[in-house]
């Protein structure tokens, strides 16, 4: 991706989030731009105008460390964001593949023996394994039950992004769609900012590019998010709603995988839900893809 254009966006975006009376300024009444100027952000930042232009304009080449933070103070960014400006910076300097592990390929890649173990040991939630461009890798039984909308359809190609913009059913796995799309994107455009060589997540953020307005839209805004921990609601279409609790897990063995479990709060619904989608799970039928008619059925009692 061009790390010119990613972070004059990028940068250029943050400044128009942040309102003169957020950063402890007068608004004014004559302003032409939305959130602060170029020369209040300099200001804030403690560096020249001429400068932080030159760093908006994408030139974040030789920008030091101490720079690069008062920046991010100036812009209030948060941590991820504030990562993700010191990914764009390394990338600007072609220092990144000095500076990071050595990122493995996914292309072939197959879980080892004992990461399966582990994975099958979790029994009482969905776990598995993903890439920064989503692919899912690898899971236990009831992690590839709960995906079954994800794998029931050969377009997917067992990567969530595409499920979350291409296929329909995701409209009714996910209640919080919205939600859902912007955490998508945003894991996207993480990993975009981490890994700015990787074809193969060019050509996806091309390809819902081009088919999803709803994608293209996201993209477009530049946010980024740590995706660590947190709570999600889905709609299964064997078991119903279901309210989870995540963790996920950066692998140190791994450079650039996560692994993810999710659990439901003891005596919960949810979690009565996950043991019948883990009987459900161990049916012979239960891998096979659903018809259509389970589908929009399961759909229709969802709204």
């Amino acid at each position: 991706m061009d790390n010119r254009k990613e972070v004059r966006e990028f940068l250029t975006s943050r400044r128009a989030k942040i309102s003169p009376e957020q950063a402890g300024l007068p608004a004014g009444s004559r302003r032409r731009v939305p959130g602060l100027r170029r020369s209040e952000v300099a200001a804030l930042a403690d560096v020249s105008v001429e400068y932080y232009a030159k760093l908006e304009r994408g030139n974040l080449a030789g920008a030091s460390p101490a720079v690069l933070e008062a920046v991010a103070r100036a812009l209030q960014l948060d941590d991820a964001e504030r990562a993700h400006l010191i990914n764009l910076a390394h990338a600007a300097e072609g220092s990144d593949a000095l500076t990071r592990p050595r990122r493995r390929t996914t292309r072939g890649w197959a879980a080892h023996r004992s990461l399966q173990w582990v994975l099958d040991a979790f029994t009482a939630g969905p776990a598995f394994v993903r890439n920064g461009r989503m692919d899912l890798l690898a899971t236990n039984q009831l992690a590839l039950a709960f995906y079954d909308d994800v794998y029931a359809s050969a377009g997917n190609q067992a990567n969530l992004a595409r499920f979350q913009f291409l296929d329909p059913a995701s409209r009714r796995f996910y209640p919080d769609w919205d939600l859902a799309a912007d955490m998508a994107v945003a894991i996207l455009r993480t990993e975009a900012g981490r890994n700015p060589h990787d074809k193969d997540l060019h050509d996806l953020v091309g390809e819902l590019s081009t088919r999803s307005d709803d994608f293209r839209t996201r993209w477009g805004a530049h946010n980024v998010r740590h995706h660590g921990t947190g709570t999600k609601r889905f709609h299964h279409h064997t078991v119903g709603d279901l309210t989870l609790a995540y963790e996920g897990l950066e692998m140190a063995a791994e450079p650039g995988l996560t692994l993810t479990v999710y659990a439901a709060e003891p005596g919960s619904p949810s979690e009565e839900g996950l043991r019948l989608l883990s009987t459900w799970a161990a049916t012979p039928q239960a891998l096979a893809p659903h018809s259509d008619s389970n589908s929009s059925s399961s759909s229709s009692s969802s709204e």
